[in-house]
């Protein structure tokens, strides 16, 4: 396939664009593309920000990498558009899941080479064939937003409001990064970098969205720690941009809000705090320049009171299924 110029990414003096990705609702850009099931992920991407960055970051060919995909939004849409793909997702459900999404994309007669590799991405280099390194010309992930999920919502006369699929997985599970704490979520997500970086091109991107959330009506700041994540990792920070979750209208922003969001704006307002709605994921846009070296070792970054992802090992020399777990 004869590769073609990336697109235009127009960008503001100051590095900071709008992407307009909420213009149809979740549901209608999920439609056709995805098995029923995927609505229950409590987290998911908007499958138009994978899009914009796939279009805006990639050209036809290239290898797209998420390593916390989740029900697979972000290679389901790479493969749409004529890229390679490979995903690693912690969780059985959604990494099944993720394959049952890919195989609608083959039976549409899309046919890159795409697979999922279920297991920890703190530990890439136990999952990702060995050949992958210094592949991928992009990355595109989200962190988890542990308790602060919403997921969907039944109301019963009698039995009030009851939320259902706001969760990841087992809560007890300590190991997964969506029930712990701020620091140590920071800490994994940082070890995640450091995998991807050795897999990543020199030049290519990695694009993370975050949003920041509110735990007792205080502020958490993700996209700002994940930045800092980025540069311990020894990536560079090129670009922050804002993807719409609302749809822009002639004069104004139409918020696509859940009920608890709304119900927390509320009530807060009534206590006299001026919160508001947040309309847009922030989109952090970093780069493995082209003269860097690889990411840094594991003393490193202990000295940086972090610790790397970083191992070795041999492992298959095709991108293809895992040998280890059957596709949904």
């Amino acid at each position: 396939m004869t590769p073609t110029p990336k697109p235009e990414h127009t960008v503001g003096t100051s590095g900071v664009s709008v992407w307009a990705t909420a213009q149809a609702a979740p549901a209608t850009q999920r439609s056709g593309r995805y098995h029923p099931d995927s609505v229950k992920h409590p987290a998911k991407m908007l499958p138009a920000i994978a899009a914009h960055a796939v279009e805006a970051y990639t050209r036809p060919g290239d290898l797209v990498l998420d390593p916390m995909c989740g029900i697979g939004t972000t290679l389901v849409e790479a493969l749409h558009r004529g890229r390679r793909t490979v995903g690693v997702e912690y969780e059985t459900r959604w990494a099944d899941l993720a394959r049952s999404n890919i195989d609608l994309t083959r039976a549409a007669g899309i046919d890159p080479d795409a697979a999922v590799y279920q297991g920890d991405a703190r530990k890439l280099s136990t999952l990702l064939p060995a050949n992958l390194r210094g592949r991928v010309d992009l990355v595109i992930t989200s962190p988890p937003y542990g308790d602060s999920t919403h997921g969907h919502v039944r109301a019963k006369a009698g039995e009030g409001v009851r939320k259902y699929d706001h969760r990841y997985g087992s809560v007890l599970d300590r190991g997964n990064l969506a029930n712990v704490g701020i620091g140590r979520l920071l800490t994994g997500f940082t070890k995640i970098l450091t995998g991807v970086t050795d897999y990543l091109k020199p030049g290519g991107h990695v694009v993370i969205t975050a949003r920041p959330w509110r735990q007792h009506a205080e502020l958490i700041d993700l996209p700002t720690h994940i930045t800092t994540c980025g540069t311990l990792a020894g990536l560079t920070t090129v670009e922050r941009c804002v993807a719409l979750l609302g749809r822009l209208a002639d004069d104004d922003l139409i918020a696509r809000s859940s009920f608890f969001q709304r119900d927390f704006i509320v009530k807060n307002r009534r206590g006299g705090l001026p919160v508001h709605l947040i309309a847009h994921e922030d989109v952090i846009v970093l780069q493995r320049r082209q003269d860097s070296a690889s990411a840094p070792t594991e003393k490193q970054l202990q000295n940086d009171g972090q610790r790397s992802a970083v191992h070795h090992g041999s492992f298959g020399s095709r991108i293809g299924p895992d040998p280890g777990a059957t596709a949904a």
